[in-house]
């Protein structure tokens, strides 16, 4: 019975990792968007810097 759970706790996992990462796999050059501090309005307000391209959240992004 563990063996079986053990199994299918594996697979859902395999499986959601390969969910997430269907763009960057089927879309040449595929990239996740929306990854700049700008686009998150708590950060905005904390006034954070942009983990991508360095930026602060009232410039614009490189890489968008």
């Amino acid at each position: 019975m563990y063996m079986q759970l053990m199994i299918v706790t594996i697979g859902a996992v395999l499986l959601a990792f390969f969910l997430f990462s269907v763009r960057l796999i089927f879309v040449k050059n595929g990239t996740f968007k929306g990854t700049c501090a700008n686009n998150n309005p708590m950060l905005v307000q904390e006034g954070a810097v942009c983990g991508v391209c360095g930026k602060k959240a009232d410039e614009p992004c490189e890489n968008d």
